[in-house]
């Protein structure tokens, strides 16, 4: 069944004929999470924006079925909305949301693509295994809910698996309050399945790691970016969710200068 789902977007404030930027959030966050900075940053730099919030989350149709989505329906939700942008997106997914482009990429091209925090199979497993020990009844409580807010949801936790000490408590507490459900199917299918390489050809890739990220380490971005020929780059100081994070520039800016040096110029 085809689901409502919300876009927020921004126009380029230069027209400089630049192909447009797609953005997908991770678990348990929605498009309001690059509307805090990212839309208007680009924006501000010649691209055309939009932001989707897959079904299930923020103001997207389909929460009443959000526990069964799966990756590939997220994937179509992003072909959705991509397909009816004037031009081919650049497309920017962060943790989860960067698993979903790659499922995409299996059946879509884009000019270019950007994967922030990707998780992988083996990287989830060990910090899984650390909340389950150091926070066994919240962890419960996300495996039989979905619901990721259960576990990140108080200020103290958020900030420890999503953000830098230098990230005021008012925007931890803010952004904690933000998170909601995710689909028990999805999150068993980072762990559980990994995208087809072979099918993910001729699109560059630029993989961005946080380096006081919980859940994805330096090592594995690494991994990820050799495994698909792509550039990597790692930030310090800055927590899983970077995007929001206090030193959320240092992310758009390597994410500009990339853009600037991978996209082909438009044809006269």
């Amino acid at each position: 069944m085809t689901v409502a789902l919300e876009v927020i977007a921004r126009e380029s404030a230069g027209g400089a004929g630049r192909p447009p930027l797609l953005f997908v959030h991770g678990a348990g966050h929605g498009a309001w999470a690059w509307d805090e900075h990212f839309l208007d940053y680009f924006a501000g730099h010649g691209f055309d924006c939009s932001a989707l919030s897959l079904r299930g989350h923020g103001a997207s149709g389909g929460r009443e079925r959000l526990r069964w989505a799966s990756i590939a329906d997220y994937a179509s939700d992003v072909a959705r909305i991509a397909s009816g942008l004037p031009r081919e997106p650049v497309v920017i997914g962060h943790s989860m949301g960067s698993r979903v482009l790659l499922t995409y990429l299996e059946e879509h091209s884009a000019p270019a693509a950007v994967l922030l925090a990707p998780p992988t199979r083996a990287g989830l497993l060990r910090p899984s295994a650390r909340m389950l020990v150091d926070h066994p009844w919240r962890s419960l409580q996300v495996i039989l809910s979905g619901r990721a807010g259960r576990l990140i949801g108080a200020p103290e936790l958020a900030r420890k698996f999503f953000f830098s000490p230098e990230l005021a408590e008012e925007r931890v507490r803010e952004y904690a309050s933000r998170q909601g459900s995710e689909s028990f199917r999805a999150l068993l299918e980072l762990v559980c399945t990994r995208p087809d390489r072979a099918r993910i050809r001729g699109v560059p890739l630029l993989v961005l790691g946080a380096g006081l990220d919980y859940f994805v380490r330096p090592s594995a971005i690494r991994r990820v970016a050799e495994a698909y020929g792509a550039e990597s780059k790692i930030l310090p100081g800055l927590g899983h969710g970077m995007m929001l994070d206090a030193a959320w520039r240092e992310v758009a800016d390597a994410i500009l200068e990339w853009l600037e040096r991978t996209l082909e110029p438009e044809s006269p």
